[in-house]
């Protein structure tokens, strides 16, 4: 049965009763939140975390979450415990929003990932009601009385999100500085805000799905690294997506940091209502202009925030501190980072440092060895196209191991976007079909290869359509043996100035423990395999 239907008043001047200026008076943690009539739409860590604050600060909290799991009834029980008004479980709960005996709500406060166009927050736009995100929400109860208030710096971007946050972490942490990565990154903002001791800096990592509900932050520093279609789907259009990435730059304070490569970006900066003063600062792999963080001959430079930047540039660090292979994205990622946290203030000694001490963890794009012009990289992390497509982003001319337990997902834009990097797809995992039907679909002409079982078994190298075709005859072998065979197929067909990605875009369950096992095997099957070459060209030398 339905509830009544909302009279004219409720639903043009739900919130009248708060008084126009309420909200614009809730602007720190001392302000009276008390009796404010909260609905808090999801209940995973997040919209957790959103409940859990709204409450100590004295509101009336509903949850609603369409999850009816046991995580959602056990976060549900400890809601209810620390002072929830109810907690409404289930797709049909989710649909529209509570009454709080019988008043309407005033405020809904949602999880990032629920569309604009679900029903209930489409109800809440009809009503006229503020809908926040987690980050506008922190940003207004991010000063307290007696707790020290975090600057923030906000990281936002198609891809290299969560590699440049940790950096500014690592560096910001160099100086000396009490710094924590937050956001979309996995710890919540809401939860660092809360910590007793408090920080000095947030490096802030945002989905576009936060940026899209958020009005108020300005932080010191902020940056969209790069642009590509990506969430149309959730955003609408790519018009839309780009919108909502471009929020980043409101209300900065001292500079805006953009992408010298991709003109978008600066467009972005362009268009961005900043604090009077607010810079702008590019950065690039490449050669800097004036104002601009970037590389020359190897070294790290400023050229933005020195005095003598017309005619001279301060030296970072040298890349190769960061490692012996140091892939262009992840340059791209140190040029953002140091370009941030110099707007911000940190000396160069300490950039040098964090960068130098900053460990990106193995699997995730990792540089396994380079060779006769060819660079081995590792990804095995890439358990998703959406994870895969920042590695192919990364590369050009690219053999590509792929494949394994697609889960279903759906690899049409990622070939569509990429296919002209693709020299060769070397197929690994039991499960292929729609990888296939993807390829053959947007890159016909590129060759697939397909290893056979046993480590001295054939390798096939056809067209997607045509292994698709005949899919259910191939063999089905197990992990290590296979990417051996996936190891050896590339060796036959890379020349000078190739990369050999292992990015599964897939899960690896279906022929390994771990993602850390795949990866695993394919290091050690690099390496045996270049132990071998090496072997080789040593008796060959000694036979002449």
């Amino acid at each position: 049965m339905g509830r009544p239907a909302l009279s004219e008043e409720e639903l043009t001047g739900a919130s009248s009763n708060l008084g126009e200026d309420r909200f614009s008076k809730l602007t720190s943690w001392d302000a009276d939140w008390s009796g404010l009539r909260a609905v808090v739409a999801g209940i995973g860590k997040t919209g957790f975390s959103i409940a859990d604050t709204l409450i100590e600060l004295g509101a009336r909290v509903i949850v609603v979450a369409e999850s009816d799991d046991d995580a959602a009834r056990q976060a549900a029980d400890t809601l209810k415990i620390v002072g929830a008004e109810a907690v409404l479980l289930g797709a049909e709960a989710a649909q529209q929003l509570p009454d709080f005996q019988g008043l309407p709500a005033e405020l809904v406060l949602t999880s990032p990932g629920l569309r604009p166009s679900h029903p209930l927050l489409a109800e809440a736009a009809a009503r006229r009601l503020p809908i926040w995100g987690d980050i506008e929400l922190a940003w207004r109860v991010r000063e307290r009385a007696g707790r020290k208030t975090a600057d923030w710096i906000s990281i936002t971007g198609t891809n290299g999100k969560t590699t440049t946050t940790t950096m500014v972490e690592s560096i910001l942490q160099s100086a000396g500085l009490r710094a924590i990565a937050v956001g979309n990154i996995g710890t919540p903002i809401l939860d660092a805000v809360r910590e007793p001791e408090g920080y000095d800096v947030f490096a802030l990592e945002l989905s576009s799905f936060q940026l899209h509900w958020t009005e108020s932050a300005s932080p010191v520093a902020s940056v969209c690294l790069n642009l590509a279609e990506d969430h149309v789907d959730w955003h609408g259009s790519m018009e839309a997506y780009a919108a909502d990435k471009a929020k980043v730059y409101q209300h900065t304070q001292r500079a805006c940091i953009y992408n010298a490569e991709q003109s978008e970006t600066e467009r972005m900066v362009e268009e961005a209502d900043v604090v009077e003063g607010c810079r702008a600062v590019g950065f690039t792999t490449g050669m800097p202009s004036i104002s601009m963080v970037g590389v020359v001959e190897g070294l790290l430079v400023d050229r933005a925030f020195i005095a003598e930047r017309k005619d001279s540039a301060a030296e970072l660090m040298q890349l190769s501190e960061i490692g012996n292979l140091v892939p262009q994205h992840l340059v791209a990622n140190a040029a953002a980072a140091a370009a941030l946290v110099r707007a911000y203030g940190v000396a160069p000694t300490a950039v040098r440092n964090g960068l130098r001490n900053y460990d990106q963890g193995v699997h995730r794009i990792q540089p396994v060895a380079q060779s006769d012009g060819v660079l081995w990289i590792n990804d095995s992390k890439a358990t998703n196209p959406h994870a895969a497509a920042a590695s192919l982003g990364s590369f050009n001319s690219v053999v590509w191991i792929a494949g394994g337990d697609s889960k279903g997902a759906n690899y049409e834009e990622l070939i569509q976007q990429h296919q002209g990097k693709l020299k060769t797809v070397i197929l690994i995992g039991k499960d292929n079909q729609s990888l296939l039907s993807a390829l053959a679909r947007h890159a016909p002409n590129v060759p697939v290869i397909e290893p056979g079982p046993g480590e001295t078994g054939r390798v096939q190298q056809s067209s997607a359509a045509t292994i698709e075709q005949n899919e259910s005859a191939q063999p089905v072998f197990e992990g290590p043996a296979v990417m051996a065979q996936a190891v050896r197929a590339a060796a036959e067909v890379i020349t000078d100035g190739d990369t050999v990605l292992m990015a599964p875009a897939a899960a690896s369950i279906d022929q390994f423990s771990s993602y850390a096992q795949r990866g695993d095997a394919f290091i050690a099957a690099v390496r045996e395999l270049l132990e071998g070459q090496a072997d080789k060209r040593i008796r060959e030398t000694e036979g002449q």
